[in-house]
């Protein structure tokens, strides 16, 4: 069963350390990332606190393997 999280709930994980990311309607933990992200972590906080990354993510020209770590970082769905 995939664990659902609400945008509020989502948006309370917004700082160095702590950040979730909203991309595609999937929820990433990506805060043992954060420090080792080639743009720096400022960049996912600008994208955190519940907004939806997914357009900026795409914007950003990520490479086939930084796109298959996602997966390592999923903790569930944005509940509708």
């Amino acid at each position: 069963m995939t664990t659902k999280y609400s945008k509020e709930e989502i948006a309370k994980h917004c700082t160095n350390g702590d950040c979730w990311l909203i991309i595609e309607g999937k929820v990433y933990d990506v805060s043992s990332y954060m420090e080792d992200h080639p743009g720096g972590y400022d960049i996912m906080l600008e994208n955190a606190g519940g907004k939806d990354a997914t357009d900026e993510y795409g914007y950003a020209d990520h490479s086939k393997r930084a796109k298959s770590m996602l997966a390592d970082y999923y903790i569930g769905q944005v509940e509708e």
